[in-house]
């Protein structure tokens, strides 16, 4: 059903198709994704998709462990720690490279996770503009676990804005207008009307935040953070008033925290069949005879950044401080999608939202990256057609 499909799809599209997608989603976002945009969605039948709900069910219930809990203290670093409640994270994220076996079938392995938000309100609308323009059966769709882009939006609203007025609610970011996500915090804005605030706008007056609302000082009881610690240390000229670590009367949907409590920190702490095997640099024994087959990590960094794929015993025996690193088993993605122009590689970034009122988090939407590559990332596609960010529709 799968490759029917994908033939279905891969005949629809053209070239003039491909530039009404880029078209459709810069009239509703209010201007153009300033990231490569994917000429199609990708398709997942039902064997996969189980198997990527079972992986994040697992995590989930990994990081909630109270063992892991107490552990996962020592992931944050002293000078990032946040005051507050961050007893359990609101928002969990992974990203699973899409894998093939001998026989032929599909697995997923995690690559990263991390208890932070990602583009859940541009993902919606970029799903709804693939269905406008593809003719995808009604039985494939973009969310999970029951959800409906109505329900999903409802949700959305309820996770970010919780019980608090929009007005007190505020998407916090550095310099959001020249952020290349900057089309989610659009997205965000249309979808649940909260806005998108620099950190060196937020005004504190002892433990009370206050940013200006069209032009009126408004307080904020709410923060919707999408601030990474690991660009606020390269821009310490954007912290005014507040920086983070100061304790302050807010709710935090993710308390930051949980940037690192769930986090490449985790992976040596999950054992299940989604996760490759991954150690401590400062843990290691001896060092893997087949160390072609790893890959060399730091802890503390995003988008891939410092990442060794062709790792040496020198590398790993000149790493400054070796507890900041991670050895971890190679995935080997494969190029599953076939596209008018060959074989792509394909990740998936399952998201999972933790409302107040619910008991468990649920698996709900996704991103998906397609890659022709060496790696996922934006600087190995850049000569590439069939790349960049997509949203997977799940066999229901």
């Amino acid at each position: 059903m799968i490759n029917n499909l994908r033939q279905a799809i891969n005949a629809q599209y053209s070239d003039t198709l491909y530039e009404q997608l880029l078209l459709s989603l810069a009239e509703k976002l209010g201007e153009a994704v300033d990231f490569r945009v994917a000429e199609s969605p990708v398709f997942v039948g039902a064997e996969l998709r189980d198997q990527l709900v079972e992986a994040c069910e697992l995590i989930g219930q990994a990081i909630m462990d109270p063992a892991y809990l107490e552990q996962s203290k020592k992931g944050i670093p002293a000078h990032q720690w946040v005051p507050g409640d961050d007893s359990r994270p609101t928002l969990l994220i992974t990203d699973f490279a899409i894998c093939m076996d001998d026989s032929g079938k599909l697995y997923p392995q995690v690559i990263e996770l991390q208890g932070f938000p990602s583009l859940f309100c541009y993902q919606s609308i970029l799903a709804q503009t693939y269905r406008q323009l593809y003719q995808i059966p009604q039985n494939y769709g973009p969310y999970l676990s029951g959800y409906t882009h109505d329900t999903y939006v409802e949700l959305l609203n309820r996770l970010i804005k919780g019980n608090v007025p929009t007005e007190n609610v505020v998407l916090l970011e550095l310099e959001p207008h020249l952020q290349k996500t900057r089309v989610d915090f659009m997205a965000t804005e249309q979808l649940t009307g909260v806005k998108s605030v620099c950190l060196s706008k937020v005004i504190r007056e002892d433990r009370k935040l206050f940013y200006m609302r069209d032009g009126v000082k408004t307080p904020i009881y709410r923060i919707y953070n999408r601030v990474i610690f690991d660009e606020l240390e390269q821009r310490p000229d954007l912290i005014g008033d507040f920086d983070l670590t100061q304790e302050v009367d807010v709710e935090w949907v993710s308390h930051p925290n949980w940037y690192f409590r769930m986090s490449k920190y985790s992976l040596p702490f999950l054992k299940n069949r989604y996760v490759p095997e991954s150690q401590f640099v400062s843990e290691l024994q001896e060092i893997p005879a087949d160390l072609e087959n790893w890959v060399l990590k730091p802890l503390y960094s995003f988008a891939g950044s410092g990442v060794q794929v062709d790792v040496t015993p020198e590398a790993i025996a000149t790493v400054d401080q070796p507890e900041h690193y991670l050895l971890q088993r190679k995935v080997e993605y494969a190029p599953v999608l076939e596209s008018p122009e060959g074989g792509v590689k394909i990740e998936i970034r399952m998201m999972v939202m933790w409302p107040e009122g619910s008991n468990k988090p649920e698996v709900v939407t996704n991103l998906a990256r397609l890659s022709r590559g060496k790696l996922i990332g934006v600087r190995f596609n850049k000569d590439f057609n069939w790349v960049g960010g997509s949203s997977a529709f799940f066999e229901h």
